[in-house]
């Protein structure tokens, strides 16, 4: 089957679902299905946009809400993960996944499920040593702190995936799992993006836990975003016994939806003909989730997963055969999942905007219908429990938002000695929040959604290769001036040997904003700005 893979999304789905239109119009190619890799987006209405991590000048309408009306619906079904720029308080209504609109489907805090008999996991969010080992506390109205780490991957989650045995065909995360750069063209990334390098040398760019992930699950695709640049590798796992046959992992990056960019991928994706068409939930994930039910936190306090150390009489959370057919016969052998999606929120009206829309901590239906029937916890429930019970003995709400600092404590241990949240401290083409939150207005937000542009596409891709074993960088590294030439060319000979489908598509005409202009630098980040005049705009 054909899918189709999105980079950041950035809430542009009419442009994204446009650009789809039009391959299909001129080369009659029709994708099954479309993965997002974060940023998202789902924003429906003005109270979701201030629970967006994004500066004010930033936080615009886009067109999700009119699928969440119902106003349109999505072309093709839509999987995706979340990023380090959402609604954060839409998705934490759906811990465990859930439709945000109807053939939109959210895979949650991580998520594992089925279509057409290819196996899909992804774990939402990005990487930050020091929310890793806190449990899902967060909940609205957030503040300057939790507004960002609400959207930090936890070690439970991790864990939770690392109890996968069974095969996964794809794999998604926002930001990259770290080190994978080494083994894809680093010489034209960082011609591309020069001001990774210094990351990139000492081994810091990306994602450590997404990088376990890797090399545990060894998916056959893993699919990326956040650094706003397309990236292809090829990484051949190390087999553990002689016995098991060696794996390999094809992984790509995506840029953002924006014209003249690589956001979108065709893939062609070996599945069960014998399949139906709708999304299913995965057995062995259901079971983990069942097993590992009693690890939930909903508090800020730090603290490890169980491992083999003589700390934990319970540290292997793999589920049985027996438990997998357990699930399989709760469910009378249908894995289909329900087209149970409700409004849970008020969606945006142009006519009648209210721009002092405050947001809410929200249970939702499909979530609490999700935990019912599996015997799990509702984790927003858990929450407001405890907060009521944080009332109960008299706490001060303002002095636990002062102990909760999102930017870290040096006392404070991580499994992972760097701190690094999956993107370059400057990456000029990403949006950069200020850390001390001054440049940042959780009561301002535009509700004007952003202008039309026509799509196009181009038919470049990425040269996938398998890198020499040195992780050094030096000039002669990862790629020869055959490659170079080309990837200047458009990829002529690649097309040669590839599916006519396989191709990379572009957006094409005026930015964001319908302008060209060079955009506002602060302080610490415009001598790298300067340096990148040709990205207009986030």
């Amino acid at each position: 089957m054909k899918v189709a893979v999105a980079g950041c999304c950035h809430g542009a789905l009419d442009k994204m679902y446009e650009t789809l239109e039009l391959l299909q119009r001129r080369h009659n190619v029709r994708p099954d299905l479309l993965l997002c890799c974060g940023d998202f987006q789902a924003v429906r209405n003005e109270a979701d946009l201030r629970c967006m991590a994004v500066p004010a000048k930033y936080r615009h309408m886009q067109t999700f809400y009119r699928y969440y009306s119902g106003e349109k619906k999505a072309p093709v079904l839509t999987v995706f993960i979340g990023g380090n720029h959402e609604a954060s308080n839409h998705l934490q209504e759906l811990p465990y996944g859930g439709w945000v609109a109807p053939n939109i489907y959210y895979l949650g805090y991580a998520g594992v499920v089925r279509f057409r008999g290819v196996r899909i996991g992804g774990i939402s969010g990005i990487f930050k040593s020091h929310d890793y080992r806190k449990g899902h506390f967060e909940c609205p109205p957030y503040n300057q702190q939790t507004i960002r780490s609400a959207y930090h991957v936890r070690n439970i989650e991790v864990f939770k995936l690392k109890q996968l045995k069974r095969p996964i065909d794809i794999f998604m995360s926002h930001d990259w799992p770290r080190s994978i750069y080494h083994y894809g063209n680093k010489k034209q990334l960082l011609k591309m993006k020069s001001f990774f390098r210094q990351e990139v040398e000492s081994n810091t760019l990306g994602s450590p836990a997404a990088s376990e992930l890797l090399h545990h699950l060894k998916p056959t695709y893993w699919f990326s975003a956040h650094l706003h640049v397309k990236f292809a590798a090829f990484m051949q796992h190390e087999t553990n016994s002689k016995e098991e046959l060696p794996k390999a992992t094809k992984f790509l990056a995506l840029d953002k939806c924006l014209p003249h960019r690589d956001f979108l991928q065709i893939i062609d994706v070996e599945h069960d003909p014998n399949a139906g068409d709708s999304l299913e939930y995965d057995a062995e994930w259901i079971a983990i989730l069942k097993a590992t039910n009693s690890l939930v936190n909903v508090t800020q306090n730090s603290w490890n997963m169980p491992e083999n150390n003589g700390l934990h009489a319970k540290w292997d959370y793999s589920v049985t055969e027996e438990a997998i057919k357990e699930v399989l016969e709760e469910l009378n052998h249908d894995l289909k999942i329900p087209c149970n999606f409700t409004l849970t929120a008020a969606c945006y009206d142009p006519s009648k905007p209210q721009k002092n829309m405050e947001p809410v901590h929200t249970i939702n239906p499909q979530t609490t219908e999700f935990c019912a029937q599996f015997g799990l916890t509702d984790i927003n429930d858990r929450i407001q429990q405890a907060k009521e019970e944080s009332s109960g003995r008299g706490e001060c709400e303002e002095e636990e938002e002062e102990e909760m600092d999102s930017t870290g404590s040096a006392e404070e241990p991580s499994e992972y000695n760097t701190d690094n949240s999956g993107l370059s401290s400057f990456n000029p083409d990403e949006i950069m929040l200020d850390e001390e939150g001054g440049d940042e207005d959780l009561s301002t937000c535009s509700v004007d959604p952003s202008p039309d542009h026509p799509p196009e596409f181009s038919t470049s891709f990425s040269d996938i290769r398998v890198m020499p074993d040195s992780m050094a960088v030096s000039s002669d590294d990862a790629t020869d001036s055959n490659n170079e030439e080309l990837e200047r060319s458009g990829g002529s000979r690649q097309g040669q040997e590839r599916s006519p489908t396989e191709r990379s598509l572009k957006r094409i005409g005026a930015d964001e904003n319908g302008n060209s202009g060079v955009k506002k630098i602060k302080r610490r980040n415009q001598a790298i700005y300067a340096a990148e005049d040709e990205d207009k705009t986030d």
